[in-house]
């Protein structure tokens, strides 16, 4: 019994459920209009196709000895004709993205951290989400109908060395109505920002953890 296995676009073999065959299955390709190959894997009652590249064409024609396909650009598995690619499209196609519900961010302190978002953002504690659940401390804080969630975890992200505007450094977005309001708060309480480079109403600031925060008026 001929046995294929799967295998990733990198050509790493991915444990898959071995697809028994009545002998080892023939592969031809043929060229496509887009320069990349077509290759067809086929014995009496099963065919299976992939497109793969000059590269993968080549190595799988040093290395096809009708037993293992060791690289494609596509999973290969004996599904009678039913193309992966085509169901992977239609899974994708049926989810439903409704917004973005939290953003995590660590910090080191919990309590210094509210000093910043409760006492200098105003943002508030969301009373409904459970924290004695978790196996570590935090805080959740509504954000509009969104929310932050503070974790007090150990962040393996350096607070040294990072960009100075924050813009430049992975960052959470939110939302503001008066950027000037929150640019005078700053002020007053000497937290170092810098402006949008592009000359959007926006304002970045980092939090006592390093965290690089946008404030962005959408108003």
């Amino acid at each position: 019994m001929a046995m294929i296995m799967g295998a990733t676009s990198m050509g790493m073999m991915i444990s898959t459920t071995p697809l028994s065959l009545p002998q080892p299955p023939t592969i031809s390709f043929e060229k496509n209009a887009s320069l990349s190959s077509v290759a067809t894997f086929q014995c009496p009652g099963w065919r299976k196709q992939m497109v793969v590249n000059p590269d993968l064409q080549a190595k799988m024609r040093r290395s096809w000895r009708g037993i293992i396909v060791q690289a494609s650009s596509s999973t290969v598995q004996g599904d009678r004709g039913t193309s992966t690619d085509e169901s992977l499209d239609a899974a994708v196609k049926a989810v439903e993205f409704t917004g973005v519900h939290h953003v995590g961010l660590l910090c080191e302190n919990t309590e210094r951290s509210l000093e910043f978002y409760c006492g200098l953002l105003g943002l508030e504690i969301n009373p409904t989400r459970p924290n004695d659940k978790l196996p570590y401390g935090g805080k959740w804080l509504n954000v509009g109908s969104q929310m932050i969630h503070l974790m007090e975890l150990p962040n393996p992200d350096p607070k040294t060395g990072r960009p100075k505007h924050g813009g430049r450094d992975r960052h959470a977005c939110v939302a503001i109505k008066d950027v000037s309001k929150l640019k005078a708060v700053f002020d007053k309480a000497g937290v170092p920002y810098t402006l949008s480079k592009s000359g959007r109403p926006a304002i970045f600031a980092r939090d006592p953890d390093g965290n690089a925060l946008e404030f962005v008026q959408t108003e």
